[in-house]
């Protein structure tokens, strides 16, 4: 069976909330947002990833913890295993310049989130619908 992210058009799995993203439609899912293709699915990821980073969530460490707080994860894991598949150091700072990091970074969360890796096109498809994150 198709992973629930996959599913929805959602990879990094990102709950109902009052945000609207673009591409974001109603879905069957009651607890995750739908959209209309990964590629918006994968824009809203940035789109989250840079508001955590105007937050000082700036590294792999405090972005997993905040995305999978160890209340309902294995954050360790996550963090691990996100370093090591985006072969990104979970401690590097990152900035709003850091796209290609941040690229393999959300295909390295789609991993985790889904058991599948990440179509890389589709998810620089989603890094090229969005404009606050970017590469020099």
């Amino acid at each position: 069976m198709t992973p629930r992210g996959l599913r929805n058009n959602n990879p990094l799995n990102i709950r109902h909330s009052a945000d609207k993203f673009q591409g974001e439609v109603t879905g069957k899912d009651t607890a995750f947002k739908t959209f209309i293709s990964m590629a918006y699915g994968y824009r809203a990821a940035f789109i989250t990833l840079a508001t955590y980073l105007s937050k000082g969530c700036n590294t792999i460490e405090k972005i997993i913890t905040r995305w999978a707080p160890p209340t309902e994860n294995n954050t360790a894991g996550y963090i691990a295993n996100v370093e090591i598949w985006s072969g990104v150091l979970r401690n590097k700072e990152l900035t709003a310049t850091d796209g290609a990091d941040y690229i393999m970074i959300i295909a390295a969360m789609s991993f985790v989130e889904n058991g599948i890796n990440a179509n890389i096109s589709e998810v620089r498809a989603g890094f090229k619908l969005q404009t606050k994150i970017t590469i020099p």
